[in-house]
């Protein structure tokens, strides 16, 4: 399971608890941990829950951040790679489905990516959120707007699961099966 996260800790202690939550839900679980291979704020948390509960755990940083020594040096297997691009080509490659936890620029931009991924059949892997602390109730109320608006497809918006509980989302994740994929533009829109 990829896990997109915060290399910060966030403002309250809950999110961190829930990232070393998370990551111990799966390693006891018997699944894989990959993330983007940080040390600190929820990054690290996850790899802690997860490494401490004898799971595997696999990062993947670029170089110019592992220069930083903001990699974990304590991970199962630790890639280390010449851009963010070919970071994110790997996490999914090496994934079977995708989880976002609370995070900023990097771990939306890292969500969004993979949702339009699977909208245009690069992908058939599930992704869901891990709400914590009401982190992405604004986020889903836009998201139901732009639904409403004509942007964004009801089958779409429907693909993103959601859920507070590590079992429940990972449960609904893997019983997800993606629509068909159907025109999504007609020559006459463009």
């Amino acid at each position: 399971m990829c896990v997109f996260c915060a290399a910060s800790p966030g403002a309250n202690p809950v999110y961190v608890q829930q990232a070393n939550a998370m990551g111990r839900y799966l390693a006891e679980t018997g699944r894989r941990v990959i993330y983007g291979g940080g040390r600190t704020g929820l990054m690290g948390a996850l790899a802690e829950g997860a490494l401490g509960a004898g799971g595997e755990v696999i990062g993947i940083m670029p170089k110019h951040l592992v220069d930083f020594e903001v990699a974990h040096t304590g991970l199962t297997e630790l890639h280390v790679v010449a851009s963010m691009h070919e970071r994110k080509a790997l996490l999914a490659e090496l994934s079977d489905g995708f989880l976002a936890m609370p995070g900023g620029l990097g771990t939306m931009e890292e969500l969004f990516e993979i949702w339009t991924w699977g909208q245009l059949g690069l992908h058939r892997k599930p992704y869901g959120l891990f709400e914590v602390n009401g982190f992405f109730a604004p986020l889903l109320t836009f998201l139901d707007h732009a639904v409403s608006e004509g942007f964004i497809r009801p089958e779409y918006r429907g693909l993103l699961v959601v859920d507070t509980v590590p079992s429940a989302l990972i449960a609904r994740m893997e019983a997800m099966s993606p629509p068909a994929l159907p025109r999504w533009m007609e020559k006459s829109g463009t």
